[in-house]
């Protein structure tokens, strides 16, 4: 996941400071999603929810995950 947010940082050469915290949020839950689909042939369903489905505490969770990725990259 680190990496996968690193990389998006660099390939919008730090523009991800622009998203919103959903957007950024969004982004982590995607990773996950494919690294959980990666890993597992038939996963649980609540690891593969769609983001209108996960808990506010997940969302909010996997934006403050993308913020922290994001400033330990940017400084």
């Amino acid at each position: 996941m680190f990496d996968q947010v690193r990389a998006f940082v660099d390939a919008t050469g730090g523009a991800t400071s622009k998203l919103s915290r959903e957007q950024k949020g969004r982004f982590v839950a995607l990773c996950w999603l494919g690294q959980i689909l990666r890993h597992f042939d038939e996963p649980k369903p609540a690891y593969v929810a769609d983001w209108e489905e996960l808990p506010e505490w997940q969302r909010e969770t996997d934006a403050d995950i993308f913020e922290r990725i994001e400033g330990a990259h940017m400084a």
